[in-house]
């Protein structure tokens, strides 16, 4: 089946969310490592609990209720300046090394962003990595609210950009995402970065790759 578009999640995907480490270390000095994993794992969770609550926040804002619990968690409380430099680090992500180079690439192909981030939050990380023209669109589930995996997250593809399913190759290091887009019907890749493990969620990506350039012949 040919491809038409090549849709991405951001973080984890494009974004390297790790890359906050630094600035987590110098707000929190012994806890960086600590504080940002565990804000990434509260940050996903309260997605999903949200959306089994029907109690949507925006992206950013569950954002910020992870890096709270994740500073308490380690008897930290936070104060207003520290959150706000470690929201403004979210802004400007730094992007995994390959990432510009095969956007790039596959500018033959409609190229979008799919994430949970909402645009206040995701729209200034693409412009400073300088990917803003290097794709078609940016979808947010901010739109619908309702997060990913929920099948009409994933919709917002096929109805805003005009693809069908069988058409898009959705690309995503999270497990949750490629069990979720699998489900949905888009053909996925799993980018299994630094020894990820799959759920056991009876379904498998159609493509497993370690970077983003291993997409190149998928495509082509």
């Amino acid at each position: 089946m040919q491809t038409h578009a090549v849709i991405f999640d951001a973080y984890g995907t494009l974004f390297d969310v790790t890359s906050v480490q630094q600035q987590t270390e110098e707000t929190f000095p012994g806890h960086g490592d600590a504080i940002t994993e565990l804000w990434r794992r509260k940050q996903l969770e309260y997605t999903w609990l949200r959306a089994l609550m029907n109690r949507y926040k925006p992206f950013s804002q569950v954002t910020r209720d992870a890096l709270v619990y994740a500073a308490k968690s380690r008897g930290l409380t936070p104060e207003a300046q520290q959150i706000q430099t470690l929201m403004a680090a979210y802004l400007t992500l730094h992007t995994f090394p390959e990432v510009t180079s095969v956007l790039a690439q596959l500018s033959n192909k409609r190229r979008a962003i799919l994430t949970n981030g909402d645009l206040p939050l995701i729209e200034p990380a693409v412009r400073a990595a300088g990917l803003e023209n290097a794709l078609d669109a940016v979808l947010s589930v901010d739109s619908i609210q309702l997060y990913k995996p929920s099948p009409q997250a994933y919709a917002l593809v096929t109805s805003q950009l005009k693809v069908r399913a069988e058409h898009v190759l959705f690309v995503s290091s999270n497990p949750f995402d490629v069990v979720g887009a699998t489900n949905f019907g888009f053909r996925v890749a799993w980018v299994k970065r630094a020894g990820g493990q799959m759920d056991e969620l009876d379904t498998a990506p159609a493509h497993t790759v370690e970077t983003l350039t291993e997409l190149l012949p998928l495509v082509a």
